[in-house]
């Protein structure tokens, strides 16, 4: 979704603070950040996607560019919180259990929880199927809505080396939906 025809009016007025100008960006931006995070296998997505946007924050002075160009700009920065989250994960002991998911009270809609993990979990096992790079790719493609060109800058790579992932990644899902049929 586009941020709209006042796209620099908009960045200018979040380069002097302005809440509403963030409110405006987060509201359209964090949805597909977060899902980017999620389905490269983000260990907390929603926890990462607010250090893209306070990164982004403490950033946007140094940005210029179009509505585009900010959009590419902002999965930059998520794509390296995510391998620094990775980096840190690989430093970090991993305890055995998980003691956020023992704490929460129960509540709420629990068959539309169930059903919604599933989806999510179905999702992730999909897309674990495919390497590293062909899931970054088809990511910011499909979820960052990014050109070629732009998902290319994000993931440091040649245009030609991002449509090779990108046929690679869709043949093997093919395959995988194809086992599935």
């Amino acid at each position: 979704m586009p941020l709209g025809p006042d796209f620099h009016r908009l960045v200018s007025a979040a380069k002097t603070g302005a809440e509403w100008a963030w409110v405006v960006i987060y509201e359209e931006l964090a949805g597909p950040v977060t899902a980017y995070l999620a389905a490269q296998g983000a260990a907390e997505p929603e926890d990462l996607a607010s250090e893209v946007f306070l990164q982004a924050a403490r950033d946007l002075a140094a940005f210029e560019g179009d509505e585009k160009g900010f959009r590419s700009w902002l999965f930059v920065i998520a794509h390296r919180r995510l391998v620094d989250s990775w980096r840190a994960a690989d430093r970090r002991l991993r305890p055995t259990l998980d003691l956020e998911a023992i704490a929460e009270p129960p509540g709420g809609d629990v068959e539309e929880e169930a059903l919604d993990r599933l989806a999510g979990d179905q999702l992730v096992a999909t897309l674990r199927n495919l390497t590293q790079g062909q899931r970054a790719v088809l990511c910011l493609r499909i979820i960052g809505n990014l050109t070629l060109e732009d998902t290319a800058r994000v993931l440091d790579l040649r245009i030609g080396a991002v449509k090779a992932l990108q046929r690679r990644a869709i043949i093997a899902l093919q395959e995988v939906f194809k086992d599935r049929a």
